[in-house]
């Protein structure tokens, strides 16, 4: 596995562009199959996560092209609707195909995803939603088979707002007959981007970014061009990394309305931010403060994917914060390879109670999953000396060639792959 050698210490600084969003390029591409023709998607980043989705789609018969930031499908060829189980076990959003291969050809074929190991994040909510839209469903071991000659509307109601099942939900229902209604829907900018994809396509569908969204069937879809919004995620990962080095940097291609909750929090810590339309600055001369209390929780709340890396800025502070985190009861893994940097974190069931100390120290640790390793990248450039992070695979899923993306603000950041006896030099 490739590994991330980090020299700290050094303050970034500069001005980065925003890639595009893993959360919403991975549903676009699914429901991309729910058109038969040539669909572009634009400002897809290159990632493990949209390398293992592309290649499912080329094995159920699609053609598919990713050059540079462009994505071009073409789904005229798409013969299968039974995704292989190894690839759906290399990746969680390899459900989001579910409703629209359902949908599409009336019977699909899925096997129990993988991704993170963060928690338990069962499907029910995605079969019941199925299910309510008239799909007869045969569970055999890991193995899932969904069946319906015409999905039809129904009034839905989850018990959560989850995001991966309202918008499994969403691309099923816009081929179904008649309306749907979902309440308790997911919130997050990710499903919005789906409704104005699915809706460029000639889908009818209101009320993303609200809690009851409502989609009207409509017999057939066609192709569309379409551009992914900014990935509010690594642009929060970029924001803590220059207040967590105390640097200065300018990023572009943003969306400052997707990160609300986080901004909030960081100016509370002291962080100096300004916004001018889609531009953020951030700013940190002096050590952060302390915030008493974070909860995660859904959209528009703090993002439970931001809980680990603001974690580290807290570590830094000066005083104790408490993060609680509502959302994955594996989240906290990131804890001990942060104590062997010198932080100071005691986790009491959901809660981690950090007492900042004035530096963190260069160490050997481990990514357990995309965030923790986004965290401990992070840690790596606030610390003194150096840091090697392993399984870098994980980070990889969610962050286009993250030592190339920091080194253009200055970081000390080198991968080195065990193929190669050379350093991969940003």
């Amino acid at each position: 596995m490739d590994k991330l050698v980090i020299e700290g210490g050094k303050p970034l600084s500069g001005t980065i562009v925003i890639q595009g969003a893993k959360n919403a390029a991975l549903p676009i591409l699914a429901a991309s199959m729910l058109v038969e023709g040539v669909v572009t998607i634009e400002h897809v980043p290159k990632l493990l996560d949209i390398d293992v989705m592309l290649n499912i789609l080329r094995e159920l018969g699609c053609r598919a092209e990713h050059v540079d930031e462009t994505v071009q499908l073409d789904t005229t060829s798409l013969h299968s609707s039974h995704i292989p189980e190894a690839l759906m076990r290399q990746m969680r959003s390899s459900i989001f195909l579910m409703g629209p291969l359902l949908a599409r050809f009336g019977e699909v074929t899925i096997y129990q995803p993988g991704g993170c190991a963060i928690g338990e994040r069962k499907i029910d909510l995605h079969l019941s939603g199925l299910q309510e839209l008239g799909a007869q469903i045969v569970e055999e071991d890991s193995r899932i088979t969904c069946y319906a000659k015409r999905l039809k509307g129904a009034e839905i109601h989850l018990d959560l707002p989850s995001v991966g099942a309202t918008e499994n939900i969403m691309m099923a229902a816009v081929l179904a007959e008649g309306l749907t209604t979902i309440s308790n829907a997911a919130r997050e900018p990710e499903i919005q981007d789906l409704q104005n994809f699915l809706n460029s396509m000639g889908a009818k569908i209101i009320g993303a970014g609200t809690d009851t969204i409502t989609i009207e069937g409509v017999e057939k879809l066609t192709p569309c061009r379409y551009q992914v919004i900014p990935d509010r995620i690594v642009t929060g990962t970029i924001m803590v990394a220059a207040a967590a080095t105390r640097g200065q940097v300018t990023l572009l291609n943003t969306c400052p309305s997707h990160l609300t909750s986080l901004i909030h929090v960081l100016r509370r810590t002291g962080v100096q931010i300004a916004v001018d339309g889609d531009i953020i600055k951030v700013g940190a001369a002096v050590r952060p403060k302390a915030v008493d209390r974070i909860v995660t929780s859904p959209y528009p709340a703090f993002p439970t994917d931001m809980q680990s890396q603001i974690m580290v800025l807290l570590a830094l502070a000066d005083g104790v914060s408490i993060m609680k985190e509502t959302i994955f009861e594996g989240r906290f893994k990131h804890v001990d390879e942060l104590s062997r940097m010198g932080a100071d974190i005691r986790v009491d069931l959901s809660s981690a109670y950090i007492r900042g100390v004035s530096r963190l120290y260069g160490a050997t640790v481990e990514a357990t999953d995309l965030r923790a390793g986004a965290a401990l990248v992070i840690a790596g450039l606030a610390a003194q000396g150096k840091t090697v992070v392993e399984q870098v695979h994980h980070i990889d899923r969610g962050y286009d060639r993250i030592e190339s993306m920091l080194g253009r603000l200055g970081a000390r950041i080198t991968r080195y792959s065990p193929v190669e006896s050379n350093p991969i030099v940003p």
